[in-house]
């Protein structure tokens, strides 16, 4: 079997400093706080320095069996974070956008986004003439 095959999903594995950035993040003191108020208990960090240690080891080594290891986890992080989206009863699910998705904005949502800094960037990436002080407007500071 080539190493394609072994890691199927190689492109799932995030850069290995990603990890160890939610392993330092998971033990700190405001996720600490944070667990123990949501879940009454700190949580298992260990996960993470697996990941990240795995990762390690594929970019390093190219160790398939450590990159297999990185995407089940990310895979079953995945899964737990969309278990509650997929159990829900409550909405119905489109298969496809509203027929009016794409009417334009009521009168008074256009006299809104009229001076808006999107508006206005779009207008002068499409080459059409803006006043820069309509798009500077709100950003005015000086220093003193």
């Amino acid at each position: 079997m080539s190493e394609e095959e072994k890691v199927k999903d190689e492109w799932m594995i995030r850069p290995c400093t990603a990890y160890l950035e939610d392993y330092k993040d998971c033990r700190s003191i405001s996720a600490r706080f944070h667990q123990y108020f949501i879940y009454g208990k700190t949580l298992d960090c260990s996960q993470w320095r697996r990941d990240y240690d795995n990762c390690k080891k594929w970019e390093d080594n190219k160790d398939t069996k450590a990159a297999n290891s990185v995407i089940k986890s990310d895979t079953e992080r995945r899964m737990q974070r969309l278990r509650n989206h997929y159990a829900n009863n409550v909405w119905t699910k489109r298969n496809s956008p509203p027929k009016d998705w794409n009417n334009p904005l009521p009168e008074y949502l256009q006299k809104e986004y009229e001076n808006t800094y999107l508006n206005l960037k779009s207008k002068e990436m499409k080459g059409e003439s803006v006043d820069n002080i309509l798009l500077y407007k709100e950003s005015l500071c000086s220093i003193m």
